[in-house]
Parts: C-alpha cells; sequence; structure tokens
C-alpha cells in the first residue's frame, strides 16, 4: 500500500503543483496581453471580449477545483493511516499522528494553489471588465 502514499506525494500534490505553476504562466502572459493591446484597433466588442478572456476559464476552474484535488490527497493519505493502523499488530500513536499531519498537506498545498488562482483570476477578469468598459465608452454613438 505503499503506492497510495507515493499518490498523495507525487501524483496529487505533483500534480497540484504543475497547475499552480500554468496558473502563473497564463497570467503573466494575459498580463502581459493586456499592456500590448489597443482596444480602439477592435471594430467589434465581442471581438474584443474573446480576446480578453482567452484562458481565463481555466484559470477558474484551477481556483475552483483546486481545494477538492488536495482534499483528494488527503482522504487518500488518511485512508493509508487507517489501513496501517488496522494491520498493525503494534499501534504506535506517534506514527499515526505523523501519517494524519502528513495527510493533511495535500489539503494545504490544494488551498494554497486555490488562493493563488483566485487572486489572479479576480485581478485578470477586473482588468477584463475595465477594458470592456473603456472601449464601450470609447464607442458610444
Amino acid at each position: 500500500m505503499e503506492w497510495v502514499n507515493n499518490l498523495v506525494d507525487y501524483g496529487i500534490i505533483g500534480f497540484l503543483i504543475v497547475l499552480c505553476f500554468v496558473v502563473v504562466m497564463l497570467s503573466v502572459e494575459r498580463i502581459l496581453f493586456f499592456r500590448s493591446v489597443k482596444t480602439d484597433s477592435y471594430k467589434s466588442r465581442k471581438e474584443l471580449e474573446l480576446d480578453l478572456q482567452k484562458n481565463l476559464p481555466f484559470i477558474g476552474t484551477v481556483a475552483s477545483n483546486s481545494p477538492y484535488i488536495g482534499l483528494l490527497g488527503t482522504v487518500l493519505g488518511i485512508m493509508m493511516t487507517f489501513y496501517n493502523v488496522g494491520t498493525s499488530t503494534k499501534i504506535d500513536t506517534g506514527r499515526i499522528m505523523v501519517n494524519l499531519s502528513l495527510a493533511l498537506k495535500a489539503t494545504a498545498v490544494g488551498l494554497v494553489v486555490a488562493i493563488i488562482a483566485v487572486v489572479l483570476y479576480n485581478a485578470l477578469s477586473g482588468t477584463t471588465k475595465k477594458m470592456l468598459t473603456r472601449w464601450d465608452i470609447s464607442n458610444e454613438g
């Protein structure tokens, strides 16, 4: 059953770290795009909106789902701890507490990734709304 510990450590936490890296990279790309975009060069608001919102759904999805991915890792870690307690002839409370605390690290990583993704998503969404409003103002009448 050691594979479950590896799944939590390398699979779930590794996946969350990769998701965080991707979210940060996509956010940097959006920030650079926002700095270079000329809203007055767009003839259609819909076209501008499409360009501005590129990759935002992915960032939002990571923001909303990473706590659940972390929780999955915690549940697997706790299940592993209970399995080890059930199959052991000697109960070591210290070892149980260590295993449970290590299981919770997946939730902690999931929450950190979610916080980062939510902050970036909200900042990018706000910038998108401001740019669309500026386009609307400059194209009135």
